[in-house]
C-alpha cells in the first residue's frame, strides 16, 4: 500500500483523484490540500510516501512548496501535476529533486503506476514534457525566470527580493535582462510574454 498526499486548488480534480485513484491502485489517501501552504502542512505532518501535488495553486505555488518541504524532509518523494507542459518549470523542478512529472488529464490508472514507480525509487516524466525540454530555446537564465514567476503573481520589486531573497538591485537587474531579452518595456510584459512561450 502506497500512502499519499493530494493537494490541487481545483476541488473536484482533487475530490475524484481521492476517490478514483484507490479503486484503481493500492493507494491510501493520508490527506488533502488546497494550496501550497496546506500541501506543505500536510505533507509534513502526515509524511507521506508520495505528495502528489499541483504545479500551479494559490499562496505558494506546487514548486515553491517542493522546496519548503525537501528543506525539511529531502527524502520526500514527489509526483508534479500540471496542464501545461513547460520546459522550464520541467527543469526547475528536477533541480528541486522531483521524480515525477505528469498532465492533469493524465488516466487515473496512468497516475496511479506513476505513483508505484515513484514509490519504487523510479522517476518518470511525461514523453511530451521531455521533448519540449531537449528543443527548449528560452534565452532567460533560471533566475531570470524565478523574478518573472513571482512577477506575474502581482509582487512588487522590494517584495520579489525578500521571497527570493535577492538584494532588490539585483532583482531590477534580473528583471531589466529579462525586459531586454523579450523585447518589452515593462516586467509585467516580459513575464506575460514569458508565459506565453512556456517559459514560466
Amino acid at each position: 500500500m502506497t500512502t499519499v498526499v493530494l493537494a490541487d486548488d481545483e476541488a473536484l480534480l482533487r475530490k475524484a483523484m481521492a476517490a478514483l485513484l484507490p479503486l484503481v491502485g493500492d493507494i491510501t489517501v493520508l490527506a488533502e490540500a488546497e494550496d501550497g501552504e496546506q500541501a506543505v502542512a500536510a505533507t509534513l505532518e502526515h509524511r507521506p510516501d508520495v505528495l502528489v501535488i499541483d504545479l500551479e495553486m494559490p499562496t505558494v505555488d506546487g514548486l515553491g512548496a517542493v522546496a519548503e518541504i525537501r528543506r525539511v524532509r529531502p527524502e520526500q518523494v514527489v509526483l508534479m501535476l500540471t496542464r501545461h507542459a513547460r520546459p522550464g518549470v520541467l527543469r526547475k523542478a528536477l533541480k528541486l529533486g522531483v521524480q515525477g512529472f505528469v498532465s492533469k488529464s493524465a488516466d487515473p490508472s496512468l497516475i496511479t503506476s506513476v505513483i508505484a514507480a515513484l514509490h519504487g525509487g523510479r522517476r518518470w516524466i511525461d514523453p511530451d514534457v521531455s521533448a519540449l525540454a531537449v528543443i527548449d530555446d528560452c534565452p532567460l537564465t533560471d533566475r531570470e525566470v524565478d523574478v518573472l514567476r513571482v512577477t506575474r503573481e502581482g509582487y512588487s520589486v522590494a517584495d520579489i527580493a525578500v521571497r527570493l531573497h535577492l538584494a532588490e538591485g539585483t532583482v531590477r537587474n534580473y528583471l531589466s535582462n529579462a525586459m531586454q531579452k523579450t523585447q518589452t518595456r515593462t516586467r509585467h510584459e516580459a513575464a506575460r510574454y514569458a508565459r506565453e512561450h512556456d517559459w514560466l
